[in-house]
């Protein structure tokens, strides 16, 4: 007699309806971040006319958003891990929902300028919040697919913004690019109302009646909160001045300034564990220094050293954003597949094959398209595993702070970058200053992560730290039971 064996479903049919509307609603969000960075780049020029604006106060609208990410993801991570992830998201879609608004009806700099400072804290709690979220709705086995999948959103948002450009601003004008993109983040904020937890925090926090408070450690005294408010004020003056020009011959001292600010906090957010939040910071901002020259500074590299014409452009950036989406799906597979870190060093080591190529080509544009297509899968998607190597450092009490926290401070790098690039490109041509910058921040995150130098220098102070707080899985839910799956290997 023939004895049935029970074939195991797909694994998009084991997450079941409920985790894919959670991943949705905060996939919709990585969606408005990526529109949204370009949106603002697109309409750079169209904004500059109708307000009389220097180049200097253009671009600042751009670096507006950096100033306030670290205090978005600190104060917005805090609320997820005390009161939930569905709450931090809701308020960090709000945010966006006001900053986008205010930017559509801006009157002068100003207004505007004020508008983008609340984009970028709604940005960086986004960043934490939804992927605290998703990492801890699914199967352990199946979180580098939830990342993966997750910050393919970004790039999606960054090919809808510029198709929609095209159409919308000749014949409605740039205001009404803010005006749609409130269309998405009414949806989104439509799905989360009804969302339920995270299956992790539920049953690590909120089942316990547990309130973590991860700003505890900065206001333990009266004395020490005056002084933490201080050094809030410090960092946020000191970024605004440099990122509006407006700091002059201090430029260097007020950077220095910020980023020891910035580094008392993260010693006292971090207690016992001070060393591995400084590390994850400084991961992640040459994570950005390696990334982002090509983000910010390639349409001014095909335009002004190929010459490429506009259309020629948007097709070469066509290939560059699919690029990256391809790239995330696959670090999704490839992780689950071969653990986080490896995926990560593997595959970022694979790209340096292509930066020299991408570089070298000149007038050939499919041949261009498909290299970027491979560098950018390869280096700018497989950034997308970020939120999954960060998350497992920090137990599911702390994770949602820490991970806003030490991303969104090491973003700052992705501001950092195209100046550094242009600087470099005094020097020599902008092609090889993007490929310089590109292969040796590629090289030095091999080593912090490949190595996992943020663990291994906290184990050395905490010998008994947990090396992947992620590989636990959830408790079971309705969507299916989870226990006794294999852990993901970090």
């Amino acid at each position: 007699m023939h004895n049935p064996t029970t074939t195991p479903p797909p694994w998009y049919r084991e997450l079941g309806a409920r985790r894919w509307k959670a991943f949705f609603a905060a996939w919709l969000g990585y969606v408005l971040d990526g529109f949204d960075f370009v949106l603002i780049t697109l309409v750079l020029t169209e904004i500059a006319h109708d307000f009389h604006l220097s180049t200097v106060e253009s671009a600042s609208l751009v670096s507006a958003a950096f100033i306030t990410r670290w205090l978005g993801g600190a104060v917005l991570g805090a609320v997820g891990d005390r009161f939930g992830r569905k709450y931090s998201m809701i308020f960090s879609i709000l945010l966006y929902t006001l900053g986008t608004l205010a930017c559509g009806f801006a009157w002068n700099y100003t207004s505007l300028f004020a508008a983008r400072l609340a984009i970028g804290m709604g940005m960086a709690g986004e960043y934490g919040a939804s992927a605290t979220y998703v990492l801890e709705s699914w199967p352990a086995r199946m979180r580098n697919k939830a990342s993966g999948f997750l910050i393919s959103g970004y790039s999606v948002g960054t090919v809808m913004a510029a198709e929609a450009y095209k159409v919308v601003v000749p014949n409605l004008g740039w205001r009404w690019m803010f005006y749609i993109g409130l269309v998405p983040i009414l949806i989104a904020l439509w799905v989360r109302r009804a969302l339920p937890e995270a299956d992790e925090w539920q049953e690590r926090v909120a089942d316990r009646g547990a309130r973590p408070n991860p700003f505890r450690p900065l206001f333990r005294t009266s004395a020490l909160a005056t002084v933490n408010v201080v050094l809030a004020v410090l960092a946020t003056v000191s970024l605004f001045c440099v990122f509006t020009s407006n700091a002059g011959g201090l430029t260097l001292p007020l950077s220095v300034v910020a980023g020891l600010c910035l580094a008392a906090f993260a010693v006292q957010l971090g207690g016992r564990r001070w060393l591995l939040y400084l590390s994850l910071m400084v991961t992640i901002f040459v994570a950005f220094m390696y990334s982002w020259p090509i983000q910010a500074l390639l349409p001014t590299y095909l335009k002004t050293q190929l010459h490429y014409s506009t259309g020629q452009v948007t097709d070469v950036l066509f290939y560059a954003g699919f690029g990256t989406v391809a790239g995330c799906w696959l670090a999704g597979f490839l992780g689950d597949w071969i653990g986080t870190v490896k995926a990560y060093a593997f595959t970022l080591l694979a790209s340096l094959i292509f930066v020299y190529p991408v570089f070298a080509t000149h007038d050939n544009l499919p041949l261009l398209g498909v290299l970027l297509f491979v560098l950018q899968a390869l280096s700018f998607g497989i950034s997308s595993l970020l939120p999954r190597y960060i998350g497992g450092h920090f137990p599911t009490e702390s994770r949602a702070a820490g991970l806003g926290f030490t991303y969104n401070v090491g973003a700052l790098g992705g501001a950092v970058a195209p100046v550094l690039g242009a600087r470099l490109a005094d020097g020599m041509k902008l092609g090889t200053a993007l490929a310089v910058l590109t292969a040796v921040g590629t090289v030095v995150v091999v080593a912090l992560v490949g190595f996992d130098v943020p663990g291994r220098l906290q184990r050395l102070v905490t010998p008994g730290e947990v090396r992947d707080h992620l590989a636990a899985e959830p408790a079971p839910d309705a969507a299916g039971s989870t226990a006794g799956a294999p852990a993901a290997r970090g």
